[in-house]
């Protein structure tokens, strides 16, 4: 990817910020545009070329969701990074409903950024190119997910095997899907085949085909998918699930490049890559002697492994936001925002069905909702879970709510306050008494505008 071609527009009401990111991106090989306000930064985006926007959600003057809003109306595929300093589960569902392409935290890690920011504007070439359409569901700040987003970047062009490891509703189809799309075979066909799907004498046959007569009801010949499947990509889903018979007639097939039809005495070649997936232990089943080292060894050229929603809850916001306004589109339902008490029941959820369980919970809630707001009755949520909000938290919520980013804008303050007040000024120490890293306690500082003077005649 040229970066000297790509104009990033960054639209923070902090100049501090603004040169924070000018500096990362201009190192990067980025142009980078600045604007200090959401009306400026639209006039910016209107008058130029613009690749990718990194916006502030709090600003003055217009807010950064009607921002979004204006930006997503003259542009759909112009990537959105949202970042800001007061993060809930509310905000970054709203904003991904909105369309933005990912909702970081300030202070953030600059790889982290770097990364999303990469993906972003890879993800919108392959949507000029018409390619995007499994790479754009794949929604993650989650430090595996970004290195499961490099490892794709990087091993899709290749031709090498793949072995994706991870539970049932994590999305190794989805992955796979992307490796192909990123592939040099993304202009030929994606086959796939779930082992766990067929007995053995039919798996067989979907795999190389049949000829007439092979058995009883072979009426005619028939093609296998994995000549449907050639020049292209073939995915072999829960490839666990294979008999050790099937594992020795896959293992020709996967090491050759060629098979024989079942009652056929031809043999055929074919020029595929490989992606497996798998959601059991197959090192576990190899020293069992259940499945084949020799065919594990050969299937795990690149393993890629997928990790649970439960591992990344941080990104259940992102992901419900996203899933809210797919189906809210597409039943035209009128649903635009979770219920506090809602949100509650995502929090507490262990997600045992993973981010398939998530969507289908997202999916039903916007069906049985009639209005704008999902409520937690719509959502129905059928694995185990944990305990929800407690009466007495709700009791202190109130019946009318409360603005959650001030009341806890106002108890940073305070904690804050006290520790530069014990510490004398002094932000180290300041720091570690609060368990905060130097750079995070000195944005904050900056960011509610406190003097350490008024603590200590001294600074640090």
């Amino acid at each position: 990817m040229n970066r000297r071609n790509k104009t990033i527009l960054v639209i923070d009401d902090e100049k501090s910020m603004q040169e924070c990111l000018e500096i990362i991106f201009n190192k990067e090989g980025y142009s980078v545009l600045s604007a200090g306000n959401g009306s400026e930064g639209l006039r910016l985006f209107e008058n130029n070329q613009v690749d990718l926007i990194i916006q502030d959600l709090k600003m003055p003057g217009l807010s950064g969701t009607d921002l979004l809003r204006a930006i997503r109306e003259r542009d759909e595929s112009v990537p959105v990074i949202v970042i800001t300093a007061y993060s809930t589960w509310d905000t970054a569902v709203e904003a991904m409903r909105l369309g933005a392409y990912g909702y970081i935290k300030k202070p953030f890690e600059n790889d982290n950024i770097k990364s999303v920011v990469e993906r972003a504007i890879e993800s919108r070439n392959l949507v000029q190119s018409g390619l995007e359409e499994d790479f754009k569901n794949i929604i993650g700040n989650h430090a595996g997910m970004s290195k499961l987003f490099d490892m794709i970047r990087r091993i899709a062009p290749t031709d090498a095997t793949v072995l994706l490891n991870g539970e049932s509703g994590t999305g190794k189809e989805l992955i796979a899907r992307a490796l192909h799309r990123g592939s040099l075979r993304a202009d030929q066909r994606f086959v796939t085949i779930n082992c766990g799907a067929f007995p053995d004498t039919l798996l067989e046959s979907e795999l190389f085909g049949h000829v007439k007569g092979a058995f009883t009801g072979s009426a005619g010949d028939k093609r296998g998918m994995l000549e449907v499947a050639d020049k292209g990509t073939f995915f072999l889903d829960e490839v666990g699930e294979m008999s050790p018979q099937m594992q020795v007639k896959f293992l020709r097939a996967l090491e050759n490049q060629e098979f024989k039809p079942v009652g056929g005495t031809t043999t055929k070649k074919v020029d595929v890559r490989f992606i497996t997936a798998t959601n059991r232990d197959l090192t576990e089943m190899v020293d069992k002697g259940i499945f084949r080292e020799d065919l594990y060894y050969r299937l795990n050229v690149i393993p890629l492994t997928l990790p649970p929603l439960r591992e990344r809850m941080e990104d259940v916001p992102l992901l419900a936001g996203h899933f809210l306004a797919k189906y809210a589109a597409k039943m035209k339902k009128p649903a635009t925002r979770l219920a506090p008490e809602a949100l509650e029941v995502l929090k507490n959820c262990d997600w045992p069905g993973n981010v398939r369980e998530l969507e289908n919970i997202i999916q039903r809630a916007v069906a049985l909702c009639d209005g704008e707001v999902i409520e937690k009755e719509h959502l129905v949520v059928l694995g185990t879970h944990k305990l929800p909000v407690t009466e007495q938290v709700r009791s202190v919520l109130g019946p009318e709510g409360i603005d959650l980013e001030k009341e806890l804008e106002t108890l940073e303050r305070k904690y804050i306050s006290e520790a530069l007040a014990l510490c004398n000024g002094h932000l180290s120490n300041a720091a570690k008494l609060l368990k905060m890293t130097f750079r995070s306690i000195r944005y904050r500082v900056k960011k509610l505008g406190l003097d350490r003077k008024t603590y200590s005649m001294s600074s640090n």
